[in-house]
């Protein structure tokens, strides 16, 4: 029978390959080769874009395999866009397709089958398909990450609706085991891979722990699998390190094989080594090999010693409370050597916790007795390094000794993150000026490349240079130039320059109305009636009409109402540039650079736009200079008495920012471990007075609903571009992104916390807005974010404007009920002490700790030991409201140890 693509069609996109690969089977070599023009013509026309509900992919794969004359033209049409990522998964069952294989012999299956393989991505899919070829044609596969992850997720998650035998057995039986399995090993970042579950039907749910280490030492017990090898690969993945997340399937493998002491024996360059630096999983596991080396008497001290050296410089106390514990026993059992030990054990000075540096000290004050004149001497040295009550302890000491030792000043290490300033610290250094604004585009080839660069990744700069280089070039390049130019932007770029049905449209759509006003100002642009409704519902508010855009409100739907303008105006009202373009990075646009560009409106006949001159008003100074008002006063067009106007009253007055409690509602407190928080604390905006512009009540009021939205997914702009909206008004800005601020810490998001540094740089009195930001950013749940926080908090307490107290004070409130976990915020905290910042750090601690004292958050012995620190490098002598009660209960918990410490260093 002849091939028809019409029958093939319906039979491929009805996956009923079995029919399909009878048709093929059926139709002979020579009519397949002839048929193969024809599935590549439907390949190389196959749209981008996934279609759901008949997606041809899978039809183009089969039909691909079973009529191409070559590995080479299969290879070529299978790795193009449109099928790279579909023919991995398309063919669910292969024996169809190899049947047609089967069938037409190829003596190049095996190369097809390699050259496949070796397409594999790294990030895994594809190995179903692949597999099949290869045990078809005898080929074996080349070992690459691509192929070991993929062969990893087929042994895990095995396709299909039918159960399958349990992974033991699929991995006893698996021909690639031996080829393969030694490469999860040794190809580093498979350990996530790794710790996938498996979908038997006869996994243990109930066990957390990934299946795959358990069914391998299954596998070693019955001798399927080296015992030697697989150890040795096991603590050779181990060492070389990864994330701690990567790694948990092998150290579960560790811990499954469960090695004896000689093997044990064996492996001790590379425990050491763990010990030392591996992830704090990975050093336990460590910790606990050696110490049994150790009770069996087969570990040296020169080795424990090298050990402990970096063990006791890490930030995990359970482990260096370990290894204190361990050269404490050790010093007792060898005395000979026990000034060696104690010696590494003074290393424990310093640690950044308080109570490591007390039971370093009191290991050594056990075996004080054992030491000769010279440790003695030499371990006094080392504890000049320590303060408050530690410092008295130690030299009660070592008496005389510490007293003629004379205390240098000592750079602490580079990985601890505490410092010992003097009292009477330097003034933190002020943050540099913004840097000037980089001259505007005047090439076309420019304006090209950072229009697509936009597309890709925006920022405020980038955005300004590309809305004034397409006004500027507008107005004087000829539209044949510039159409050769954006032309294939527009081409290139037609998913992103594109007002589409979505709700929450991005900018870059409505930029692509300006680039189509600007090549053809006779005709509308395929958007233009979406985004004239956006523009209209936006200004009168009330219902949108399906399919219409919905503009943000507040800082971010500034930037897309302005391209809206520049679209309707650009070729019914051109001009010849846009005033409102700044003069430096972070929005500021000087006062006498907009006069002059006002002045040059007037004496040239044009006025600006509407909203470009309210933007560029927004971005002046609040004050100015007296002889620029009165010359101001002289201008005679109406932007020139609107601006004359403005900087005569100082720019827009500050609303009024108060805080707002929101509470969750009845749904989201289920049960005590539900993921959401009891509330969320925002700040309300208010106007105080108003001064004419249209963006002005999109900005200055602002009312939020009682209840969290706990699932808002509406996206935002880069930080960036907010703040250069309103760059003198950074606690309108901060009142408007509290909400995505705040799910950095209750929703543990990630990203928002960019936006902080930003705020603390810009310009405008500080309200409750900003403070509760930085709160929730030094609790965020991610690095990057706290890390953001920090450098805000640095910044603000360089500043003239009192800061510390308030954030400190809500601080308290919000770690208080669990708000934001307080877990999160010391470690910031101590960063910023480290910085210098310890005087603000002490003002923000005095205000946090009273409130944190009744309900105890977990954190808060942390929160105490750093108060503790702080107070020894500021020197401060003073109450807190509560400490002495806490310090002076019963019990010996860490609270009331911390709080005793905290005591008194605030009054020896």
């Amino acid at each position: 029978m002849s091939l028809e693509w019409e029958t093939v069609e319906e039979l491929g996109l009805r996956k009923a390959f079995g029919k399909l690969a009878d048709v093929f089977v059926a139709a002979g070599e020579q009519q397949r080769l002839a048929f193969a023009d024809q599935v590549q013509d439907r390949i190389l026309t196959r749209p981008n874009g996934l279609s759901f509900d008949r997606d041809p992919a899978p039809l183009h794969v089969f039909a691909a395999l079973a009529c191409m004359p070559s590995t080479a033209r299969v290879v070529a049409l299978l790795t193009r866009p449109q099928l790279n990522t579909a023919w991995n998964s398309a063919v669910h069952d292969p024996e169809p397709l190899l049947r047609v294989l089967r069938a037409r012999a190829l003596p190049w299956l095996g190369e097809l089958a390699v050259r496949l393989t070796e397409r594999l991505p790294a990030r895994g899919g594809g190995w179903w398909l692949t597999s099949a070829l290869l045990l078809e044609s005898g080929a074996v596969p080349p070992v690459t990450e691509g192929v070991v992850r993929g062969w990893l997720q087929d042994l895990l998650r095995p396709r299909g609706l039918v159960r399958h035998p349990p992974l033991a057995t699929r991995l006893r039986d698996d021909p690639w085991l031996d080829l393969l399995l030694p490469a999860v090993f040794e190809i580093d970042g498979l350990g996530d891979a790794a710790a996938q579950q498996s979908w038997d039907a006869t996994a243990d749910r109930d066990d957390p722990r990934p299946v795959l280490p358990l069914v391998v030492a299954e596998l070693v017990a019955e001798g399927r699998l080296d015992r030697r090898r697989i150890l040795a690969a096991t603590v050779d993945r181990l060492a070389r390190g990864d994330r701690a997340a990567a790694l948990r399937p092998f150290v579960v493998q560790f811990d499954t094989l469960a090695p004896t002491v000689d093997e044990l024996a064996g492996f001790l360059p590379e425990l050491t080594r763990m010990l030392a630096e591996a992830p704090s999983v990975v050093a336990g596991v460590a910790q606990r090999a050696l110490l049994a080396v150790d009770a069996a008497g087969r570990l040296d001290i020169d080795t424990l010693i090298e050990a402990s050296g970096g063990t006791l410089r890490r930030p995990e106390k359970a482990l260096v409370k370990a290894q204190l514990t361990w050269l404490g026993k050790v010093a007792a059992r060898e005395p000979g050597r026990a000034g060696e030990v104690l010696e590494t054990a003074a290393a424990a000075f310093e640690h950044p916790a308080l109570d490591i540096q007390d039971r370093a000290l009191a290991a050594i004050a056990r075996h004080r007795t054992r030491l000769d004149t010279a440790t003695t001497a030499r371990l006094a040295q080392a504890a000049t390094v320590l303060t408050g009550d530690a410092a008295a302890r130690a030299a009660a000491l070592f008496g005389p000794v510490l007293a003629a030792t004379p205390s240098p000043v000592q750079a602490p290490p580079s990985s601890l993150p505490v410092v010992l300033p003097p009292a009477g610290m330097p003034a933190l250094p002020s943050p540099p000026p913004p840097a000037r604004f980089p001259p505007p585009i005047t090439d076309i080839a420019e304006l090209a490349e950072e229009i697509v660069a936009i597309v890709h990744h925006e920022s405020a700069v980038r955005w300004e240079r590309v809305l004034a280089g397409l006004v500027g070039l507008a107005a004087t390049v000829a539209r044949d130039d510039l159409a050769a130019v954006l032309e294939p932007v527009l081409k290139r770029c037609s998913a992103q320059l594109w007002v589409g049905p979505l709700r929450h449209q991005a900018p870059a759509g409505f930029l692509g109305e300006v680039i189509h006003a600007v090549l053809r100002p006779g005709q509308r642009g395929p958007g233009w009636a979406r985004m004239t409704e956006a523009v209209r519902a936006a200004w009168d508010g009330g219902p949108v009409p399906a399919n219409t855009p919905v503009l943000p409100t507040g800082p971010d739907g500034v930037l897309p109402l302005r391209v809206c303008e520049i679209a309707m105006n650009i070729a019914a009202a051109p001009v010849p540039m846009l005033v409102s373009t700044p003069t430096h990075v972070d929005g500021n646009l000087a006062a006498e650079t907009l006069f002059d560009r006002l002045c040059r409106a007037e004496a040239d006949g044009w006025q600006p736009w509407q909203l470009d001159l309210e933007q560029a008003l927004l971005r002046t100074p609040r004050t100015v200079a007296g002889g620029l008002v009165a010359r101001a006063a002289r201008l005679t067009s109406p932007a020139g008495h609107r601006f004359a106007a403005w900087i005569a009253a100082g720019g827009l007055p500050d609303p009024i920012s108060t805080r707002w409690e929101q509470r969750s509602g009845p749904t989201f407190r289920l049960s005590a471990t539900s993921p959401f928080a009891p509330r969320r604390v925002l700040a309300n905006l208010a106007a105080t007075a108003m001064r004419g512009l249209r963006f002005e009540p999109r900005l200055v009021t602002l009312t939020h609903p009682p209840e969290p939205d706990w699932f808002a997914r509406e996206p935002t702009l880069a930080a960036e571009l907010r703040t250069m909206v309103l760059p003198h008004h950074r606690e309108v800005i901060a009142a408007w992104g509290l909400p995505r601020t705040a799910a950095l810490a209750d929703l543990d998001n990630r990203g928002e916390g960019g936006l902080l540094p930003l705020l603390a740089t810009a310009g405008g009195p500080l309200g409750p807005a900003m403070s509760l930001a930085v709160a929730y950013g030094l609790g965020a749940r991610h690095d990057t974010d706290r890390v953001a926080a920090v450098d805000a908090f640095l910044t603000l307490a360089a500043g003239p404007a009192p800061f510390a107290a308030r954030l400190g004070a809500d601080l308290g409130d919000l770690c208080g009920d669990g708000s934001v976990k307080l877990t999160r915020v010391v470690p910031g905290l101590c960063d910023a002490h480290a910085a210098g910042a310890s005087a603000a750090v002490w003002e923000l601690l005095t205000a946090a700790v009273p409130v944190l004292l009744a309900p105890a958050p977990r954190g808060l012995p942390d929160l105490l030991m750093l108060a503790a620190q702080v107070a020894s490098a500021v020197g401060v002598r003073q109450q807190i409201p509560g400490l002495a009660e806490v310090a002076h209960r019963g019990g010996g918990t860490r609270v009331v140890r911390e709080a005793k410490r905290l005591h008194d260093a605030l009054h020896c």
